[in-house]
Protein backbone atom coordinates (compact mmCIF):
# COMPACT_ATOMS: atom_id res chain seq x y z
CA UNK A 1 0.00 0.00 0.00
CA UNK A 2 1.40 3.37 -1.00
CA UNK A 3 -1.36 5.93 -0.45
CA UNK A 4 -1.29 7.40 3.05
CA UNK A 5 -3.17 10.70 3.60
CA UNK A 6 -6.78 10.36 4.74
CA UNK A 7 -9.27 10.91 1.93
CA UNK A 8 -12.38 11.19 4.07
CA UNK A 9 -15.51 9.07 3.91
CA UNK A 10 -17.61 11.61 1.99
CA UNK A 11 -15.01 11.99 -0.73
CA UNK A 12 -14.53 8.22 -0.88
CA UNK A 13 -18.28 7.77 -1.38
CA UNK A 14 -18.22 10.29 -4.24
CA UNK A 15 -15.26 8.82 -6.14
CA UNK A 16 -15.82 7.18 -9.53
CA UNK A 17 -16.00 3.39 -9.09
CA UNK A 18 -12.65 2.78 -10.79
CA UNK A 19 -10.80 5.21 -8.52
CA UNK A 20 -12.50 3.90 -5.39
CA UNK A 21 -11.67 0.32 -6.38
CA UNK A 22 -8.00 1.22 -6.86
CA UNK A 23 -7.86 2.68 -3.35
CA UNK A 24 -9.51 -0.41 -1.87
CA UNK A 25 -7.07 -2.68 -3.66
CA UNK A 26 -4.20 -0.79 -2.02
CA UNK A 27 -5.78 -1.66 1.33
CA UNK A 28 -6.47 -5.30 0.49
CA UNK A 29 -5.25 -6.81 -2.79
CA UNK A 30 -8.18 -9.20 -3.20
CA UNK A 31 -10.40 -8.02 -6.10
CA UNK A 32 -13.31 -9.98 -4.60
CA UNK A 33 -12.98 -8.07 -1.32
CA UNK A 34 -12.64 -4.70 -3.06
CA UNK A 35 -15.66 -5.37 -5.28
CA UNK A 36 -17.84 -6.35 -2.32
CA UNK A 37 -16.86 -3.30 -0.27
CA UNK A 38 -17.32 -1.02 -3.26
CA UNK A 39 -20.85 -2.35 -3.68
CA UNK A 40 -21.73 -1.14 -0.19
CA UNK A 41 -21.27 2.55 -0.97
CA UNK A 42 -22.33 5.09 0.14
CA UNK A 43 -21.29 4.56 3.77
CA UNK A 44 -22.98 6.77 6.34
CA UNK A 45 -20.40 6.13 9.04
CA UNK A 46 -16.99 4.57 9.38
CA UNK A 47 -18.53 1.65 11.28
CA UNK A 48 -20.56 0.80 8.19
CA UNK A 49 -17.35 0.64 6.18
CA UNK A 50 -15.85 -1.71 8.78
CA UNK A 51 -18.90 -3.96 8.64
CA UNK A 52 -18.77 -4.12 4.85
CA UNK A 53 -15.09 -5.05 5.07
CA UNK A 54 -15.79 -7.81 7.59
CA UNK A 55 -18.66 -9.24 5.55
CA UNK A 56 -16.54 -9.26 2.39
CA UNK A 57 -13.63 -10.89 4.22
CA UNK A 58 -15.83 -13.66 5.59
CA UNK A 59 -16.76 -14.65 2.03
CA UNK A 60 -13.25 -14.81 0.58
CA UNK A 61 -12.13 -18.18 -0.75
CA UNK A 62 -8.66 -19.59 -0.12
CA UNK A 63 -7.53 -18.32 -3.52
CA UNK A 64 -8.90 -14.85 -2.70
CA UNK A 65 -6.98 -14.88 0.58
CA UNK A 66 -3.85 -15.93 -1.30
CA UNK A 67 -4.20 -12.87 -3.55
CA UNK A 68 -4.53 -10.62 -0.52
CA UNK A 69 -1.55 -12.16 1.28
CA UNK A 70 0.71 -11.94 -1.77
CA UNK A 71 0.70 -8.15 -1.48
CA UNK A 72 2.08 -8.20 2.07
CA UNK A 73 5.87 -8.18 2.49
CA UNK A 74 7.49 -10.66 4.90
CA UNK A 75 7.88 -9.52 8.50
CA UNK A 76 11.19 -7.71 8.86
CA UNK A 77 11.37 -6.72 5.20
CA UNK A 78 8.88 -3.92 4.40
CA UNK A 79 8.58 -2.79 0.81
CA UNK A 80 11.19 -0.26 -0.24
CA UNK A 81 9.74 3.22 -0.67
CA UNK A 82 6.42 2.27 0.94
CA UNK A 83 5.87 4.33 4.10
CA UNK A 84 2.76 2.38 5.04
CA UNK A 85 4.37 -1.06 5.25
CA UNK A 86 7.42 0.53 6.93
CA UNK A 87 5.18 2.05 9.59
CA UNK A 88 3.22 -1.16 10.09
CA UNK A 89 6.45 -3.09 10.64
CA UNK A 90 8.17 -0.42 12.71
CA UNK A 91 8.55 -2.80 15.64
CA UNK A 92 10.81 -5.12 13.66
CA UNK A 93 13.01 -2.33 12.33
CA UNK A 94 14.83 -1.82 15.63
CA UNK A 95 15.64 -5.52 16.09
CA UNK A 96 19.24 -6.60 16.55
CA UNK A 97 21.00 -8.26 13.63
CA UNK A 98 20.72 -11.57 15.45
CA UNK A 99 16.98 -11.18 15.91
CA UNK A 100 16.53 -10.09 12.28
CA UNK A 101 18.33 -13.25 11.16
CA UNK A 102 16.07 -15.33 13.38
CA UNK A 103 12.98 -13.64 11.93
CA UNK A 104 14.21 -14.41 8.42
CA UNK A 105 14.82 -18.06 9.29
CA UNK A 106 11.39 -18.39 10.92
CA UNK A 107 9.74 -16.71 7.92
CA UNK A 108 11.34 -19.24 5.58
CA UNK A 109 10.28 -22.16 7.76
CA UNK A 110 6.73 -20.79 7.89
CA UNK A 111 6.54 -20.37 4.12
CA UNK A 112 7.88 -23.88 3.59
CA UNK A 113 5.21 -25.27 5.89
CA UNK A 114 2.15 -23.27 4.81
CA UNK A 115 3.05 -22.07 1.31
CA UNK A 116 2.38 -18.39 1.91
CA UNK A 117 3.80 -15.37 3.70
CA UNK A 118 3.42 -15.11 7.48
CA UNK A 119 0.62 -12.58 7.96
CA UNK A 120 0.08 -10.73 11.23
CA UNK A 121 -1.21 -7.30 12.19
CA UNK A 122 2.22 -6.01 13.21
CA UNK A 123 1.11 -2.53 14.26
CA UNK A 124 2.17 -1.97 17.87
CA UNK A 125 4.09 -5.24 18.17
CA UNK A 126 7.82 -5.43 18.92
CA UNK A 127 10.32 -7.68 17.18
CA UNK A 128 10.33 -10.19 20.05
CA UNK A 129 6.53 -10.46 19.94
CA UNK A 130 6.62 -11.02 16.19
CA UNK A 131 9.26 -13.72 16.64
CA UNK A 132 7.21 -15.41 19.36
CA UNK A 133 4.11 -15.37 17.17
CA UNK A 134 6.05 -16.98 14.34
CA UNK A 135 7.36 -19.70 16.63
CA UNK A 136 3.91 -20.41 18.01
CA UNK A 137 2.08 -20.48 14.70
CA UNK A 138 4.57 -22.85 13.08
CA UNK A 139 2.93 -25.62 15.14
CA UNK A 140 -0.59 -24.87 13.84
CA UNK A 141 -2.46 -27.07 11.43
CA UNK A 142 -3.07 -25.49 8.01
CA UNK A 143 -6.78 -25.21 8.84
CA UNK A 144 -6.18 -23.34 12.08
CA UNK A 145 -3.57 -21.13 10.47
CA UNK A 146 -5.99 -20.15 7.71
CA UNK A 147 -8.49 -18.98 10.32
CA UNK A 148 -5.82 -16.90 12.04
CA UNK A 149 -4.70 -15.40 8.72
CA UNK A 150 -8.28 -14.31 7.99
CA UNK A 151 -8.52 -12.69 11.43
CA UNK A 152 -5.18 -10.87 11.08
CA UNK A 153 -6.05 -9.64 7.59
CA UNK A 154 -9.25 -8.19 9.00
CA UNK A 155 -7.28 -6.27 11.62
CA UNK A 156 -4.92 -4.87 9.00
CA UNK A 157 -7.85 -3.86 6.79
CA UNK A 158 -9.48 -2.00 9.67
CA UNK A 159 -6.36 0.02 10.39
CA UNK A 160 -5.89 0.92 6.74
CA UNK A 161 -9.57 1.77 6.24
CA UNK A 162 -9.39 4.07 9.26
CA UNK A 163 -6.53 5.96 7.65
CA UNK A 164 -8.44 6.15 4.38
CA UNK A 165 -11.72 7.35 5.90
CA UNK A 166 -10.21 9.76 8.41
CA UNK A 167 -12.20 11.14 11.38
CA UNK A 168 -15.78 9.92 11.46
CA UNK A 169 -18.28 12.77 11.31
CA UNK A 170 -21.33 10.53 11.60
CA UNK A 171 -22.56 8.97 14.84
CA UNK A 172 -24.45 5.70 14.85
CA UNK A 173 -27.09 5.17 17.50
CA UNK A 174 -25.68 1.77 18.37
CA UNK A 175 -22.25 3.30 19.00
CA UNK A 176 -20.69 0.78 16.64
CA UNK A 177 -17.84 2.97 15.43
CA UNK A 178 -15.33 0.24 16.01
CA UNK A 179 -14.19 -2.77 14.02
CA UNK A 180 -15.96 -6.06 14.47
CA UNK A 181 -14.03 -8.19 16.96
CA UNK A 182 -12.23 -10.86 14.97
CA UNK A 183 -10.43 -12.45 17.86
CA UNK A 184 -10.28 -9.97 20.75
CA UNK A 185 -8.60 -7.41 18.47
CA UNK A 186 -9.60 -4.08 16.97
CA UNK A 187 -8.01 -1.58 14.66
CA UNK A 188 -6.77 0.39 17.66
CA UNK A 189 -5.13 -2.11 19.97
CA UNK A 190 -2.30 -1.44 22.35
CA UNK A 191 0.91 -3.45 22.02
CA UNK A 192 0.27 -6.92 23.29
CA UNK A 193 1.57 -10.40 23.14
CA UNK A 194 0.07 -12.23 20.14
CA UNK A 195 -2.97 -14.13 21.30
CA UNK A 196 -3.57 -17.82 21.37
CA UNK A 197 -6.00 -19.13 18.70
CA UNK A 198 -9.67 -18.91 19.59
CA UNK A 199 -10.20 -22.34 21.12
CA UNK A 200 -7.88 -25.19 21.76
CA UNK A 201 -8.34 -28.01 19.33
CA UNK A 202 -8.00 -31.69 20.11
CA UNK A 203 -4.42 -32.75 20.61
CA UNK A 204 -2.75 -33.40 17.32
CA UNK A 205 0.30 -35.37 16.46
CA UNK A 206 3.10 -32.98 15.81
CA UNK A 207 4.19 -33.03 12.20
CA UNK A 208 7.85 -33.40 11.37
CA UNK A 209 9.62 -30.06 11.25
CA UNK A 210 10.76 -28.85 7.85
CA UNK A 211 14.49 -29.08 7.43
CA UNK A 212 16.29 -25.82 7.91
CA UNK A 213 17.52 -24.38 4.64
CA UNK A 214 19.65 -21.48 3.55
CA UNK A 215 17.65 -18.22 3.21
CA UNK A 216 16.41 -17.63 -0.33
CA UNK A 217 16.48 -14.25 -2.04
CA UNK A 218 13.18 -12.46 -1.47
CA UNK A 219 12.00 -14.93 1.17
CA UNK A 220 8.84 -15.83 -0.73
Amino acid sequence: MTSDPALGLDRFNALPPEEAADLLLEICASPAWASAVLGGRPFAARADLFEASDAALDLLSESDLAEAMAAHPPIGRPKEGDPVSAREQRGAASASEELKAELLDLNLRYQDRFGHVFLICATGLGAEQLRDALRERLDNTPERELRIVRRELGRINHIRLTRLAGPDTATRQDGADRPKDQGNGTAHRAPEKPQQPEEAEAAEKQEPKAEKQAPKDGGE
